[in-house]
This record gives C-alpha cells, sequence and structure tokens, in this order.
C-alpha cells in the first residue's frame, strides 16, 4: 500500500513540474508595416492569394525555420502574435526587386516599411465602356532585364479581384521586352462571362502584368468599378 502511495506521488510532482516547465509567457509583440513604391511612394498592390511575403527569422535558435507573414492585397502587413526579440526580416517572392534582409528587434507594436522597386509599373491607364465592350490602354514601364511574360484585365465582383482570383478575364502573352512607347489595350466582352457575371451590375476591372521571372508575381494597376 505505501508502495502505491510513494509511486502515486512520484507521478503527481512529475506531472507538476511539466506543467510548470510549459508555464511561459505567451507572444507580446508584433510586426507590421507596408511595402512602397520608392519612386511613386504609393503601397504596391499584391494579390490576396499568392502574393508577396515577408520573411522573418527569429535570432538565438540552431536550426531556424523562418517564418511568413502574407503582404495584404493593400501592399500592408502585420503579425500581432511574436515572441520580443532580435529578428532577421525581409519581403521575398514577391513582385519587386528584393531588398537587403535587416535586423531589428521586435516588442511591443515594431513597425518597419520597406521601399522597393516593381518589376513594372502600369502608367496611363484607362479602362472605359465602348459599345458593348470594356477597354483597357496602358503603357508599361519595365524596371529589371527580362521579358514581361503576359498583361491581362481581370474582373470579380470582389474588389480584391487579381489573375488568381477573378471571374473573367482577358490576357494576352507578349513573352517580350516591354516598349514604354506602346500603348497596349486588352478589349474584354462581358457577354462572354454572362454566366456567371449576370449584366446590368457593377464590377471591379484590374489590370495587371507579369514577368517572366523565378516567382514573380502580377504587378497591378488600382481597381476600377464599372457598370457592365
Amino acid at each position: 500500500m505505501k508502495r502505491l502511495q510513494y509511486l502515486f506521488l512520484l507521478l503527481a510532482a512529475i506531472l507538476f513540474g511539466a506543467c510548470e516547465k510549459d508555464n511561459f509567457d505567451g507572444p507580446t509583440a508584433g510586426l507590421s508595416g507596408r511595402l512602397i513604391d520608392a519612386d511613386t511612394k504609393e503601397l504596391l498592390q499584391q494579390d490576396i492569394v499568392r502574393g508577396s511575403t515577408i520573411e522573418i527569422v527569429e535570432h538565438g535558435y540552431d536550426p531556424v525555420r523562418p517564418q511568413y507573414l502574407i503582404v495584404k492585397n493593400d501592399g500592408t502587413y502585420e503579425n500581432s502574435m511574436l515572441f520580443e526579440n532580435m529578428y532577421t526580416v525581409r519581403p521575398v517572392r514577391g513582385n519587386f526587386v528584393t531588398p537587403e534582409p535587416i535586423d531589428i528587434r521586435i516588442s511591443g507594436k515594431t513597425v518597419q516599411d520597406f521601399n522597393v522597386t516593381p518589376y513594372l509599373r502600369i502608367q496611363d491607364l484607362n479602362i472605359s465602356k465602348q459599345g458593348n465592350l470594356v477597354v483597357a490602354t496602358f503603357r508599361l514601364q519595365q524596371n529589371v532585364i527580362g521579358n514581361v511574360q503576359k498583361i491581362g484585365i481581370y474582373v470579380d465582383k470582389d474588389p480584391r479581384v487579381g489573375e488568381p482570383m477573378r471571374l473573367g478575364q482577358k490576357e494576352q502573352t507578349l513573352n517580350a521586352a516591354a516598349d514604354p512607347n506602346t500603348v497596349y489595350r486588352l478589349e474584354y466582352n462581358p457577354d462572354e462571362f454572362k454566366a456567371q457575371m449576370p449584366l446590368g451590375k457593377s464590377y471591379y476591372f484590374r489590370v495587371g502584368a507579369l514577368m517572366s521571372l523565378t516567382e514573380a508575381k502580377p504587378n497591378y494597376a488600382p481597381t476600377v468599378k464599372l457598370d457592365i
């Protein structure tokens, strides 16, 4: 009987000790910021899915597994559940020239913006109804060496519309360097997509262009809302 009581007390002590070891403070810090076009000073718009990410690596651990924060559609990011510590932070896998990583101490509500150069800028954009078509005209400013894979106009009832999230689209393959003197033109016919997008309603249109680079994401112009 005494032996059973001893075993019971020993087991209780082990369990109590295990609970004490797990009694750590939770994450109390956060990191937020913006991806800003270094030239225009505008937020660099992203896709709502498969967009750019922020890579953060916490110091003091070996091996280290990076964490990734998803950049929102408007070019902002935030994670409010981080442990206070030193981190190496950089934007990666995006629609811009990858900047050098930076080391920062994250404590409280830490803010870190990044000025980046987008692969492409869509300029002089005009989206309008012309007869039964929606026509987009624009120019492309290319900031890196390589070819533009494709351009496109994407349509959805959600203002976060983009290449991976759309109900309708019209794309054109280029596979060539952008010509800054060319006015590109895309024609979207609402009749082709009226089964999923009934006519007589408002929809969001967004023009994008994609570079032929590894892991590149599309660059976008702001959305335009039209009745079709």
